[in-house]
């Protein structure tokens, strides 16, 4: 566990010790344990795993009812995940919701 300027030492409710400079609480050490092994959850960064999950996008199914615009406009969400989440769609036959404009 390496340490860099501006972070501070914390630990979390399961005694992992960790640094971070940020005011984000999340465990890093708990975050990589519930990572997914498969399904479209386990190719996303963890902030945008999060984002998912809160929102209850938990399913291809489900994910198919939001354009790219609207995932882009959650916070913690990049268009870094676009292209995975994309082939993950197309691969079960489904795509992102179309923009009207």
């Amino acid at each position: 566990m390496k340490q860099t300027p501006k972070q501070t030492l914390r630990s979390c409710e399961k005694d992992h010790q960790y640094y971070k400079s940020s005011d984000c609480p999340v465990c890093p050490v708990c975050e990589s344990e519930r990572k997914p092994l498969q399904g479209f959850l386990s190719l996303l960064s963890a902030p945008a795993r999060r984002v998912l999950e809160n929102k209850e996008i938990t399913t291809l199914e489900k994910l198919a009812e939001y354009s790219e615009k609207e995932l882009l406009a959650l916070h913690g969400f990049g268009k870094s995940s676009i292209p995975k989440l994309l082939s993950a769609l197309e691969k079960e036959n489904l795509a992102f919701k179309k923009e009207y404009e």
